[in-house]
C-alpha cells in the first residue's frame, strides 16, 4: 500500500502540528513503530519550523510518500531568507548546495540547530533550491522497518 500526503499550509504556527499529526497518524497506520515515528515527526516539524519563520510567501507546501518500506518528505517554502548570500543565490548548484551543507548553529545557540537535527535523524537529507520559483525544498528520507 502506497500512502502520499499533499498539503498546502499558511505560513503560521498551528500549521505544523497539524501536519506532524497528519503524517504520524498514516504512519501509524501502516504499523511503523513509535520510534521512527517520532524521528519523522522532529525532522518534519523542524522543517516546518524553518519554512514558517524564513518563507517569504504566505504558504508553503508538504509533500509525503510511504509505502510501507520508505517515507519520503518534502518541505516546500516559497522563498526568503535562505543560506545564500546574493553571491551564492547565482552560483553554481554545488556551490549553492554546498552553502547549505556548511550551516551549522554554534552549540550554545538557542535556534538554528533545525537541519542539523534533520540530518542526525533522517537516512538521507538534501536541500535544494527551487527550479523555477523562489524558495527551497527540503527533501528527507526514512526507513518504516526497524
Amino acid at each position: 500500500m502506497e500512502v502520499v500526503l499533499e498539503m498546502t499550509l499558511p505560513r503560521d504556527a498551528e500549521s505544523a502540528p497539524l501536519v506532524r499529526h497528519t503524517l504520524d497518524a498514516s504512519l501509524r497506520g501502516l504499523g511503523v513503530t513509535s520510534e521512527i515515528r517520532a524521528d519523522i515527526s522532529l525532522a518534519l516539524g523542524e522543517a516546518c519550523a524553518n519554512a514558517i519563520q524564513h518563507a517569504a510567501a504566505g504558504e508553503y507546501e508538504v509533500r509525503a510518500r510511504m509505502d510501507g518500506a520508505r517515507c519520503v518528505v518534502e518541505v516546500i517554502d516559497g522563498g526568503g531568507a535562505g543560506p545564500a548570500s546574493c553571491e551564492t543565490r547565482h552560483a553554481p548548484r554545488d556551490r549553492r548546495q554546498a552553502v547549505w551543507d556548511e550551516r551549522q548553529a554554534s552549540p550554545n545557540a538557542e535556534s538554528g540547530r533545525g537541519l542539523q537535527l534533520i540530518r542526525a535523524f533522517m537516512e538521507e537529507v538534501r536541500i535544494m533550491d527551487r527550479v523555477s520559483r523562489n524558495g527551497a525544498i527540503v527533501h528527507f528520507e526514512k526507513t518504516l522497518a526497524s
